[in-house]
């Protein structure tokens, strides 16, 4: 299975991170395309995207200024399955996005993914205090995969945070 196609431009609001694509998204080179996944309805009911996207349309969130990528873009069945050394490299690989394009807000999608990425142990859901790359807010929000256990409402409530940092943002 290829890795999927990172959705990536300058001038971006938020690049959102998952950990890795899921089988399924391999199967069909889309982003979130497992259909247990809730990222495109967390989104939306969010207020982050007028209407529900569905994974096809993946590419076309550049247009309302959203990216897409992940740490480690090998496809697995779950995140377990991902190596040490892959998250070594993914966390390099990331940085050297992230510094490139240079997006207001990186949102990490799962709190691992911000845990692998930054190194650190303790980290709370929403803004961090301290960013990984100068000038680029992180901000960490639940993962939207079917198998979290928190109530959707929780997790779109923390979603719900980041329009607010991107007109933050876009005052820098």
């Amino acid at each position: 299975m290829e890795p999927i196609r990172d959705h990536l431009r300058e001038d971006l609001d938020i690049l959102f991170v998952g950990f890795n694509p899921s089988l399924r998204s391999g199967e069909t080179g889309h982003h979130f395309a497992n259909p247990h996944n809730r990222f495109w309805t967390i989104l939306h009911r969010a207020g982050l995207t007028e209407r529900k996207y569905s994974s096809e349309e993946d590419a076309s969130l550049l247009n309302i200024g959203y990216g897409l990528t992940n740490i480690v873009a090998r496809p697995t069945r779950n995140a377990e399955e991902i190596t040490k050394e892959e998250y070594d490299e993914g966390r390099e690989r990331l940085k050297k996005k992230i510094s490139l394009y240079k997006p207001r807000i990186v949102c990490f999608v799962g709190k691992g993914v911000y845990q692998q990425y930054s190194g650190r142990k303790k980290v709370p859901w929403g803004m961090q205090a301290e960013s990984i790359v100068p000038g680029v807010l992180d901000f960490v929000a639940p993962s939207s995969s079917g198998l979290v256990r928190m109530k959707i409402d929780e997790i779109i409530a923390i979603y719900k945070e980041l329009p607010q940092y991107i007109h933050e943002g876009k005052e820098r």
